[in-house]
């Protein structure tokens, strides 16, 4: 856990702080149910696997810190140490301490089996985080999204009878080992039970413990591979940014549009947006020129973004990257926090 797993989890922690950061003015569409919602950066959308993984690779760092063993004999009672030396527990502790453990509390035959299981369940929360990244850059990678894309070597085959096809087999092989070890964790659950103190229910079982360790450890490598060659495609992201709102370009800015009419006092703001979208949509304009021609609502609008110190109010509706929120200083903030974090 130490030695490898722990040293390759940072690592690709760290790749991912070096994209957040990179990417954190880029724009994209952001989305919610596979829909077009409204623009934040391509930083922003990797930060999110920066806060969940960083989490997840403290904690199992803190977890296999806390495994504890035991030297208290085949009940744990200390029965035969104690016809030994005079103090078993202290001879326990040194024993111990050359393997880098800590005394269980309480032991039986076995050592309390919660350290064990709480670091693997840690382990398969990062796995999950990986997978989700993995669907993330898989479908991003969509002929009709086309987003992102791996790096490919002059030699590597995309598609066995497709020579133009780069699939994003990569990533499907980190979703299809999760497939195959994420459901492990049943197994996890059930050796935590060992009846009449000690039975044999789980000798055979964790034994696929290390079995486990190696398939994440892979997953975990793969993904360092896929990240460590990602790149936006800036292009794509724009196209598809210029392109949201459906049949209304600049359509996504809507909201905002509502909210600070809202802001200015006006109760209906909501039904006036909506009326100024479907002009847009029959007359085949913009979002900003059918909000234009609206010269109370623009005028409204315009004077609440002066009151937030919004350069160029007027333009505003014409960029639709402009309204990202706190996208880019989130992004740069949380690869800052975990870049530091994993370098410790």
């Amino acid at each position: 856990m130490q030695q490898v797993i722990l040293p390759l989890l940072r690592e690709l922690e760290i790749l991912l702080c070096d994209i957040a950061g990179r990417e954190a003015e880029t724009p994209q569409v952001g989305r919610t149910h596979g829909q077009h919602a409204v623009p934040i950066t391509f930083g922003f959308a990797i930060a999110e696997y920066v806060s969940r993984l960083g989490k997840s690779v403290l904690e199992i760092e803190k977890r296999s810190e806390d495994l504890h063993g035991k030297l208290a004999g085949p009940v744990g009672a200390y029965n035969g140490p104690s016809m030994i030396v005079r103090d078993p527990e202290e001879l326990e502790r040194r024993y111990l301490d050359y393997l880098g453990l800590a005394p269980s509390e309480h032991s039986t035959q076995l050592v309390e089996p919660e350290y064990l299981l709480r670091l693997l369940l840690e382990c398969n929360v990062a796995f999950g985080v990986i997978a989700n990244l993995a669907d993330d850059l898989r479908n991003l990678q969509r002929s009709e999204i086309g987003e992102v894309f791996e790096y490919f070597s002059s030699t590597q085959v995309g598609s066995s009878t497709m020579p133009q096809k780069r699939n994003p087999w990569n990533s499907e092989h980190v979703k299809s080992l999760w497939k195959a070890f994420a459901p492990r964790v049943m197994t996890f659950f059930m050796d935590q039970i060992s009846e009449h103190q000690r039975d044999l229910t789980n000798s055979a079982s964790q034994r696929f413990i290390a079995d486990y360790l190696a398939g994440f450890s892979f997953a975990v490598a793969r993904m360092k591979k896929i990240v460590s060659g990602l790149q936006a495609d800036r292009e794509g992201m724009a196209r598809n940014l210029a392109s949201a709102g459906g049949k209304v370009p600049g359509g996504v800015l809507a909201e905002p549009a509502y909210i600070l009419l809202a802001e200015s006092g006006v109760s209906d703001a909501h039904e006036i947006i909506r009326t100024i979208t479907l002009d847009a949509e029959e007359n085949k304009i913009s979002f900003f020129e059918a909000l234009e021609k609206n010269a109370d609502a623009f005028s409204r609008i315009t004077a609440q973004l002066e009151k937030l110190g919004i350069a160029d109010p007027g333009g505003f509706f014409a960029q639709p990257e402009r309204y990202r929120g706190l996208a880019a200083e989130k992004a740069k903030r949380l690869s800052e926090k975990y870049r530091k974090l994993m370098e410790v």
